[in-house]
């Protein structure tokens, strides 16, 4: 028996932060995924964590300019809670010994609305 995917009126609504991450030496998904879930947690707790479900849904190429690398990522989460995920990004200052800042970019309430107005703003159709 094949489950039936959940009409689009019976989802829970979802929320995309486009963020930007300057860090020190080059991150990978797995990385920004354990920063994310570390600060929300350290922040949060559990049971609110457990709310707002953030998750990384893609990261952009690493791009080094001068001493630093610039890594761009969409993170999903729970509609109406997207100010509880930003407050947790933002206290985001070190990770694994090494100076880390995230910078929102923008909210949008698509994947492709927010990577075409936020992670790739010049590119047009």
């Amino acid at each position: 028996m094949k489950l039936k995917i959940l009409p689009s009126s019976l989802r829970e609504p979802q929320r995309y932060l486009a963020i930007e991450i300057i860090s020190e030496k080059p991150l990978e998904k797995n990385d920004i995924v354990s920063m994310t879930w570390n600060a929300c947690l350290r922040l949060h707790g559990e049971c609110e964590t457990s709310k707002f479900r953030p998750w990384v849904i893609k990261t952009w190429q690493t791009i080094k300019e001068d001493q630093r690398y610039n890594i761009r990522c969409i993170i999903r989460c729970r509609r109406g809670e997207e100010e509880k995920v930003r407050a947790a990004l933002s206290s985001i200052s070190q990770y694994d010994n090494m100076r880390v800042a995230v910078h929102t970019l923008g909210i949008s309430g698509t994947i492709r609305s927010a990577t075409q107005k936020f992670i790739k703003p010049n590119k047009k159709k």
